[in-house]
């Protein structure tokens, strides 16, 4: 049986561009253990863009 763990980023509404470092929460996780599975973006919001993504470990 596997374990998985969800990591939400936001994006900025300004520039679309993720508020924390998503290189950096893979290396973190990774140095504990987690491996990284996939990034899932949700489907579009009324302006045509994600507010956010989800890493998977």
């Amino acid at each position: 049986m596997f374990e998985y763990k969800l990591v939400k980023v936001k994006l900025s509404r300004w520039n679309n561009m993720p508020k924390e470092d998503y290189h950096e929460i893979i290396a973190n996780h990774a140095k504990d253990g987690w491996r990284f599975v996939q990034l899932f973006a949700p489907a579009t919001s009324g302006y045509g863009s994600a507010s956010y993504f989800e890493i998977i470990f």
